[in-house]
């Protein structure tokens, strides 16, 4: 290794504004971690966006790198469990809030926050799923653990041209449930279509301003990336016994409900905490994500840059403004 690397820096200037760019740092930047990974690829979130932009709920200290994403090859572990040369991937936990995270070179982590890549995908696939498809398939895996099934009916996805909100459409579909996709942007009900919905709906039709405490049944479960109203109104039309999995808050994170659909429908509202994942669910959900769901359309769901281009591409995540997945490709 050199002495230096290249990673994205988001520094707060003294006016209280941020400051996103490339620079070429020193390995001191790193925390004295037990696995120092070289960054193939890293795949960028909402959450990251909401780092560069220097969100004190996400990120605490600046300067930092952003990237909740992270694919490459172990340069060292201090603890043995990996060895120079495997290929590895890293979300979650604390990467790109408070440690450097994957907009950059190199990467400092813990070993637990480790998973060998499974085999059947590669390091940039790994990352065209990275957090958004980990999130939506612990979402599926507790709504089957509750017992959802496809044989129940329809699944809805709200948000569904978000980057979690796509890999929840792709892998439901895979997973054979006739998939019900609400968004927003009906240029992009072809692009659903494509990666395996069964129709799109309008977010109107998931916002119910009624007031009623339960409406008539629409979907067997749901998937939900929005939270507020429209939380609310997936669990008031959610099928006896269905399942609806909260993931996201884009919309709002207030919840105004009452008790009904729990307890005269048996609905379930499941959190779905991604980043705090036990390493052994963690495993189970990748090894499901390279088998049983491994998506045959992940070439239509990426857009692949360059680390020069990650911050134009964090502000257009930011303001919604990109479909799919953006990988940021550390080789170019």
């Amino acid at each position: 290794m050199t002495n230096e690397y290249r990673a994205l820096i988001i520094s707060e200037k003294e006016n209280g504004q941020f400051d996103q760019r490339v620079k070429s740092i020193s390995f001191d930047f790193l925390p004295k971690n037990e696995v120092v990974i070289k960054v193939h690829y890293a795949g960028l979130n909402y959450k990251d966006a909401l780092s560069a932009t220097g969100h004190k709920g996400i990120t605490r200290n600046y300067p930092h790198t952003p990237g909740v994403d992270a694919a490459g090859i172990i340069v060292s572990d201090s603890t043995g469990k990996f060895s120079e040369g495997d290929k590895v991937i890293c979300t979650s936990y604390d990467l790109g809030m408070n440690t450097p995270g994957g907009c950059a070179e190199y990467i400092s982590v813990p070993a637990s926050w480790v998973v060998p890549l499974p085999a059947g995908i590669s390091l940039k696939d790994s990352m065209v799923m990275g957090t958004a498809a980990y999130t939506a398939g612990l979402a599926l895996y507790k709504m089957e653990l509750s017992g959802q099934t496809p044989e129940m009916g329809e699944i809805v996805v709200t948000g569904a041209t978000g980057g979690v909100g796509s890999m929840a459409v792709a892998i439901l579909a895979k997973a054979g449930y006739n998939v019900v996709a609400s968004t927003g942007k009906k240029d992009k009900y072809f692009y659903l279509l494509e990666i395996g919905a069964k129709k799109c709906i309008s977010r109107e039709e998931v916002d119910d301003k009624s007031d009623k405490p339960l409406l008539a049944s629409k979907w067997a479960g749901a998937i939900d990336n929005v939270g507020g109203n429209t939380l609310a109104t997936l669990l008031k039309t959610c099928g006896r016994n269905g399942n609806v999995a909260s993931i996201g808050l884009v919309d709002s994170a207030e919840l105004t409900t009452t008790v009904y659909p729990f307890i005269l429908n048996g609905v379930n509202l499941l959190g779905i905490d991604s980043a705090q994942t036990p390493a052994d669910i963690r495993l189970k959900i990748w090894e499901k994500l390279a088998t049983d769901w491994k998506l045959d359309n992940i070439k239509d769901m990426q857009t692949i840059i360059g680390l020069d281009d990650a911050s134009h591409y964090l502000n257009k995540i930011l303001k919604g403004k990109t479909i799919g997945r953006v990988i940021v490709d550390l080789n170019i």
